[in-house]
C-alpha cells in the first residue's frame, strides 16, 4: 500500500509542477521551487514584516556597504506567487541606493516575474511594501544614530 500510496503522491506533484511550470513560465516556477535570497538575515541593518490583504505576511531584509545595499532576503508564509515576488524583490534590491529602492514598483516586479496569475499580482505589490518599508527603518535607524 505504502508504494503505491508514494506513486499516487509523486505523480500528483509531477503534475502541479508541469501545470505550475505550463502557468507561470519557467523562471517563476524555477523562483519557486528554489528561491533565491530565502531565509532570514540575522545581521540586517533594515527589516520589515508586512501582512498582505490575502493573509500571507512578507519579510524583508537588507544589509548596506556605504549607501548601496550589498545583500537583502526574504521570508513569507504565502503562496509560490509570494515566493517569487519576494525573490524578485530582494534581488532587485542588491546594489540599489536608498533612493533607487523607492524607484522599485509592483510593475517592475510582476514585468520581471513573468506570467504570474492575476488573482496574484497583489503578491508583488506586498513585496515592494515591504522593502519600502524595510528601508524606511534602515533610514529611521541610521538617523537615530547621527
Amino acid at each position: 500500500m505504502g508504494d503505491d500510496l508514494d506513486r499516487i503522491i509523486e505523480a500528483m506533484q509531477n503534475t502541479i509542477n508541469e501545470d505550475t511550470r505550463a502557468a507561470w513560465g519557467e523562471e517563476a516556477y524555477e523562483r519557486w521551487v528554489n528561491p533565491p535570497n530565502m531565509g532570514p538575515m540575522p545581521d540586517a541593518d533594515g527589516t520589515a514584516e508586512l501582512k498582505g490583504t490575502c493573509g500571507d505576511s512578507m519579510a524583508i531584509s537588507l544589509k548596506f556597504d556605504g549607501d548601496r545595499v550589498c545583500a537583502a532576503s526574504f521570508e513569507t508564509d504565502g503562496c509560490g506567487p509570494s515566493v517569487v515576488c519576494g525573490s524578485l524583490a530582494a534581488e532587485m534590491a542588491v546594489g540599489k541606493t536608498a533612493e533607487e529602492l523607492f524607484d522599485i514598483t509592483g510593475e517592475m516586479v510582476l514585468a520581471r516575474a513573468g506570467q504570474i496569475p492575476e488573482d496574484h499580482h497583489h503578491c508583488a505589490f506586498l513585496a515592494v511594501s515591504t522593502l519600502h518599508e524595510a528601508l524606511n527603518r534602515y533610514m529611521r535607524l541610521a538617523l537615530e544614530k547621527q
